[in-house]
């Protein structure tokens, strides 16, 4: 395999640009109404259009999610709706429902189309059937494990096939849960997930609330949402556990090793609702993994604590690999605890003259504190020696968000970072 596409989020242009500066290859975004992100997603109809031709400008692609499990009102006006978006030329659209995709065929039929995570594809007999249909790519569903994927590529060698390699995972398969919609009626299915599995639940057993005792009572527990006093909803756990609470997040760059040599085509970043900052230093940690293995380099374990740096609710590799051996586990911990940094700033403006440039600040940067220079042209350490405000005055800290500074370094660009380590750490 001579290319990989790496393929991250993009929620805004903003996230796209920078997504593309550090080194995807590609982005998915989607109008709020036919993809799974209402929130957080500023792409009307003239946002995709810019971001479609910014794209292909730089033979990049631009790919339309369009994965909603539509209700009929939404069947009747997708045709309508999509053809300004078909005319903007997207590299392909990401879909899940087969009456739309149905309706993409008759319409469009030169249209490609890349099947969703959300029709959740577990077997090579599945892929098989999509293929048929003419479907170019199929995106398999999470809960597979690296040994399931391998078969499905040796069974289906003619099919492009991507995975998710980071992001957010659910407590359904892929997306398909009703607590959102059964607490406060906004449909996971319709994009307007809030979370709920996230939300902070109080758990009693069954016989603590003072009702009929649950014939599986020793089984069975009570979640209580704060907010909602008194109203409980049942959970029940067996052998392998409950299925309601908070999920940990998907990290599996010490997997693309295996996957780059698999031939998987794609490899797929969650997070169109998180901070240019997590698209930014996700696009960079998995485009060097990727051209580390494309190149035969042993897999570099400093980029785990490079992710861990990121808003996260812990990690995990998901269903790639059931168990990790002791030695495994200590190299994991180990690399994770060598990086630790946190966000402190993004460059607004650089003078080659004096050398100097204008930080936005996001939080506290201190004289004496030691950065990282994060750059699309390559990351470095560096000193804080000196700092000031926009009116040249040296400054000792600056307290948090929302500050304008200066500082000398030897060169800066438009989509420079900087994150400070945190104490104690020496890179």
């Amino acid at each position: 395999m001579t290319q990989v596409e790496l393929l991250s989020p993009a929620g805004t242009l903003r996230h796209m640009r920078y997504a593309f500066a550090y080194g995807a290859d590609a982005v998915y975004a989607g109008l709020p109404r036919y993809s799974l992100r209402v929130r957080n997603n500023d792409f009307t109809l003239a946002n995709l259009e810019t971001g479609i031709a910014e794209a292909h400008a730089q033979g990049r692609k631009f790919y339309l999610a369009a994965n909603v499990l539509p209700h009929n009102g939404k069947v009747k006006t997708f045709v309508k709706d999509f053809h300004p978006i078909v005319e903007a030329g997207p590299d392909a659209l990401i879909m899940a429902d087969p009456g739309l995709i149905l309706q993409v065929r008759e319409t469009w039929p030169e249209m490609p189309i890349h099947l969703s995570v959300q029709a959740n594809t577990m077997n090579y007999a599945a892929v098989c059937f999509w293929q048929r249909l003419g479907i170019e790519r199929i995106i398999l569903s999470r809960e597979l494990s690296l040994d399931e994927i391998a078969e499905i590529r040796q069974r289906c060698p003619d099919v492009e096939l991507e995975v998710f390699v980071h992001g957010a995972l659910c407590i359904a398969y892929s997306g398909r849960c009703l607590l959102s919609g059964y607490f406060n009626r906004r449909d996971p299915n319709q994009g307007t997930c809030t979370n709920a599995c996230r939300w902070e639940y109080r758990v009693k057993p069954a016989g603590a609330s003072g009702g009929q005792r649950h014939p599986a009572a020793d089984r069975t527990y009570l979640l209580e949402d704060p907010g909602r006093p008194g109203e409980y909803m049942p959970i029940l756990e067996d052998e392998h556990g409950t299925y309601i609470l908070n999920s940990k997040d998907l990290r599996a760059v010490e997997h693309v090793h295996k996957l780059v040599a698999l031939g998987i085509d794609c490899l797929k970043i969650e997070g169109r609702t998180k901070s240019h900052y997590y698209v930014a230093r996700t696009a960079q940690v998995y485009r060097q993994a990727i051209d580390d293995a494309l190149a035969g380099r042993p897999f570099d374990s400093r980029l785990i604590g490079v992710l861990e740096n990121l808003a996260n609710r812990g990690y995990t590799d998901g269903f790639y690999q059931r168990h990790h051996s002791h030695e495994y586990q200590n190299y994991l911990q180990g690399a994770s605890r060598s990086h630790r940094q946190q966000f402190v700033g993004e460059v607004e403006d650089y003078d080659p003259a004096s050398g100097k440039a204008q930080l936005l600040i996001k939080n506290k940067l201190r004289r004496g504190d030691r950065i990282e220079w994060i750059s699309p042209a390559g990351n470095r350490d560096l000193t804080v020696d000196h700092l000031e405000d926009l009116e040249g005055n040296a400054l000792e800290e600056a307290p948090g968000a929302g500050w304008r500074v200066r500082l000398q370094v030897p060169s800066a660009g438009r989509y420079d970072l900087v994150a400070r380590y945190l104490e104690g750490i020496v890179p």
